[in-house]
């Protein structure tokens, strides 16, 4: 699909910003992502590298961006330069439509564009006069090479009086730093993105009952994306009883038991922006004493840790504030002793709680970006959107605990962006309050 007017205007912003942070002496080369082989001649589905759609919207595989700041004040034509897929009738009847060069800079905004076997022969040209090169080497295997040698082959040159680039920079750099922090577009989809995810999140605790799979739970969450022009942003987790206790669980394939937890950790995928939400609830519609414990510890530390998404506050501060209060929960259930403040400096909480307590979140459901600068945690900006996901987990068999615990595994998860007026939670249209999941089940 082509890109609309508005969406081209955006990613030119973006270029622009981009252009602006390399500077004049520099060039940025982008390569797009290539198509994965699922098995024999059958591929995965292709996702574009965030990256480059961040700056393109071109979604085809195998293309390259080249941005050359200044290029047209010195006389050239153009500064954005993209090479894609040349037009081929045959290969468009069995594997769909490609825009080539033309459609490259007719649809897409390039200021010129060739095919990609081309990019050997241009890139000397395009790079010749620059002082650096931004472009993460190690990433992109079948193009380091090229890179590399083009940049040898300048040097060469400039030896009889030729510029030549001197550094090859990793470009995430500056542009991870823009993707950071969301724009007012990025924002409204992310929105839309955790609404229907929130949809999703509530389907799925209508439809839980014992002796469902899991993975019927997974179908109709998925489903729901794929109703409203999504696909899951990451594998989703349907974790029914100990399942849940496995962070990363995926094989979704356990009938659901009366009696226990099932934490479901899932979110869509609008227009290259994810969701990322987490919610255990009953079985049966109905928490039990013991499980009841331990969500409203979680749920407490959830609460307070997302009121720490401000601007100026440290990126650490939520889990901080997290683990401190599930560590007092902890000791309150006895399934620690000692003093908390003791406790968590030992990391003797890890034995129940052990990840982190947030994300950044956006193109990629672990989103690009810093999280200290010069060692030091750095501080929340207005744009930032980061997820806030404490929990505990105790596993079967867990020495000490009181059996009445085990298998007990709880997660809660929201997406939040930190604005000037205070955390703004994105993924409030599914409950999370005790009393309000138990109702939404019982209807």
């Amino acid at each position: 699909m082509k890109p609309e007017a508005r969406q081209l205007k955006e990613y030119a912003r973006r270029r622009g910003e981009l252009m602006k942070r390399i500077g004049r002496d520099g060039v940025a080369i982008i390569p797009g992502s290539r198509e994965v082989v699922r098995a024999r001649d059958t591929h995965y589905k292709f996702r574009q590298d965030s990256d480059f759609k961040y700056l393109s919207g071109f979604v085809e595989p195998d293309a390259i961006l080249v941005m050359a700041p200044g290029r047209k004040s010195e006389g050239h034509a153009a500064e954005f330069v993209m090479f894609v897929r040349a037009r081929d009738a045959d290969m468009e009847i069995w594997h769909g439509r490609r825009a080539g060069p033309e459609g490259a800079v007719r649809d897409y905004g390039a200021d010129e564009a060739f095919t990609v076997d081309e990019f050997a022969a241009e890139l000397p040209r395009l790079l010749s006069g620059r002082k650096q090169v931004h472009y993460t080497m190690g990433e992109h295997a079948h193009l380091d090479a090229t890179v590399a040698g083009c940049v040898r082959e300048i040097r060469e040159v400039s030896r009889r009086g030729a510029a030549a680039p001197t550094d090859i920079v990793a470009l995430e750099t500056s542009l991870h730093e823009m993707r950071l922090k969301k724009s007012a577009a990025e924002l409204k989809l992310m929105a839309r993105a955790c609404a229907i995810s929130a949809e999703a999140h509530c389907i799925a605790m209508r439809r839980t009952r014992p002796g469902v799979n899991e993975w019927q739970i997974g179908a109709e969450i998925e489903a729901h994306f794929a109703h409203n022009g999504m696909e899951p942003g990451y594998g989703s987790i349907v974790g029914g009883g100990d399942n849940a206790c496995i962070l990363h669980y995926v094989e979704n394939n356990q009938a659901l038991k009366d009696g226990d937890l099932l934490l479901i950790d899932a979110g869509g995928e609008l227009d290259g922006y994810t969701a990322d939400i987490t919610r255990t609830f009953p079985v049966n519609g109905r928490y039990s004493k013991a499980q009841r414990a331990v969500y409203e510890i979680v749920l407490a530390a959830n609460k307070a840790a997302i009121k720490t998404l401000k601007v100026g506050e440290s990126v650490g501060k939520p889990h901080e504030v997290a683990t401190r209060i599930l560590t007092e929960g902890l000791v309150e259930l006895g399934l620690l002793k000692g003093n908390p403040r003791d406790l968590i400096k030992a990391g003797k909480q890890r034995q129940f709680y052990m990840h982190g307590t947030g994300h950044w979140l956006g193109m990629d459901v672990h989103d690009v970006g810093r999280y200290k600068l010069d060692g030091a945690y750095r501080k929340f900006e207005a744009g930032m959107v980061m997820t806030v996901e404490p929990g505990l987990y105790i596993a079967p068999g867990s020495k000490g605990v009181d059996p009445k615990y085990w298998g007990i595994g709880i997660r809660i998860e929201d997406d939040v962006v930190v604005t000037d007026q205070g955390p703004r939670v994105l993924t409030g249209g599914v409950p999370k309050d005790v009393d309000q999941i138990e109702k939404l089940m019982s209807g």
